[in-house]
């Protein structure tokens, strides 16, 4: 029993012996790195870094400086009445001419073109030419030597996800020369538009995506990289349920390459083939407005509803019925890709064009001509 005893006290001195080693060590690492912090043990996180990113969040004030002073408010009058109103930009000046670029669709029908500058001065503007199809304007006015021109950059450089930021007049002049951020968000899309004279899509234009806010009135307006270099002009925003911050801009080369033809006088000339043409969806509509009855074997083409007299379209043999289904060996399924793709090919170009005809797939060969 004693022996028992023993061995108890043996252990529990043990443990008293360890207890405080390990509060006397404690101690004595404590006081260390008090006395000595450079020695504290550190824990290093190892991460593998695949590239080099570097986020500037500095504000864009000095990019906004170099372009503000050339973008103007630009006010459309019809009968000495405002009809309405956009925005624009002097992007180039030749002697004595200033040029402001601004959208088709924020000038079409007026009889009288104004532009406000960031001063408050109002100039009465003459237009030089514009385009429906590229939503492309140009005005001209008498140059001033202290007029700013802004700097047109390259939006094939751009990158999605490089900074740009529009300036505009959205709401009218209420909130003129008004500042928006965003990125690049996409590039190279395909956004079927209505042009002035019909009622649905008839046209794709090529252009920009971005999330940078464009509200009514940006129209015309520049859409600028974080250099203050324009490269694109806005031109629409995509509106639907459920759908936000999707504006899109005509590419600045896009955009100069048709205002200089303007600026020489030379005509916008296009690829001319002489037909009506409609969608295939509507069946019933295709039959009573033209009495032309549709095959339900037919799943996507456009439908001939007129051959102008004389045309290429006519020489080729086409009629009204006929529905094209390829042109140039790309599919056609709508108007807009139609028209699209006509005018991707030269006038004078030998073009070859599939169609159907009660129900028999045939092909033709025609040359286009220029537009009228």
């Amino acid at each position: 029993m004693k022996e028992k005893n023993n061995v108890w006290k043996k252990i529990g001195l043990g443990i008293l012996v360890m207890i405080a080693g390990s509060v006397l060590g404690a101690g004595i690492m404590y006081g260390m790195i008090i006395l000595f912090p450079n020695i504290a043990p550190t824990i290093n996180n190892i991460s593998k870094t695949e590239k080099e990113v570097t986020v500037n969040e500095n504000g864009i004030a000095d990019a906004v400086d170099k372009v503000y002073d050339a973008v103007v408010v630009v006010e459309t009058f019809k009968n000495d009445r405002m009809t309405s109103s956009g925005t624009g930009f002097v992007f180039r000046k030749d002697d004595n001419k200033a040029y402001i670029m601004t959208n088709h669709h924020v000038i079409d029908g007026g009889d009288e073109i104004k532009v406000i500058f960031t001063n408050g001065e109002e100039v009465t503007t003459e237009v030089l030419g514009s385009d429906m199809y590229t939503d492309i304007a140009v005005l001209s006015l008498e140059a001033k030597d202290d007029m700013l021109v802004a700097e047109l950059g390259s939006s094939v450089d751009a990158r999605v996800g490089d900074t740009t930021f529009a300036i505009g007049a959205p709401l009218a002049d209420e909130y003129s020369w008004s500042v928006t951020r965003g990125i690049v968000s996409g590039k190279d899309r395909e956004v079927e538009v209505s042009t002035s004279n019909y009622n649905g899509s008839d046209w794709i234009m090529r252009v920009l995506q971005t999330d940078t806010a464009i509200n009514s009135g940006n129209s015309g307006g520049p859409l600028c990289n974080s250099n203050g270099e324009v490269i694109g002009i806005t031109s629409m925003k995509l509106v639907s349920s459920g759908v936000e911050g999707m504006g899109f801009a005509i590419p600045i080369e896009d955009a100069t390459e048709y205002a200089n033809l303007i600026i020489k006088g030379e005509k916008l000339s296009r690829p001319y083939l002489g037909v009506g043409t409609a969608s295939i969806d509507n069946r019933v509509t295709l039959y009573f407005n033209y009495g032309i009855n549709i095959s339900d074997k037919l799943e996507y083409g456009i439908v001939i509803t007129s051959v102008e007299k004389g045309s290429p379209a006519e020489k080729g043999g086409l009629k009204v019925g006929d529905v094209i289904v390829e042109l140039g060996g790309e599919k056609i399924k709508t108007v807009a890709e139609f028209r699209y793709n006509l005018y991707t090919h030269d006038v004078g170009e030998e073009v070859s064009i599939k169609y159907f005809r009660n129900d028999e797939l045939k092909e033709t060969k025609v040359k286009l001509v220029a537009s009228k």
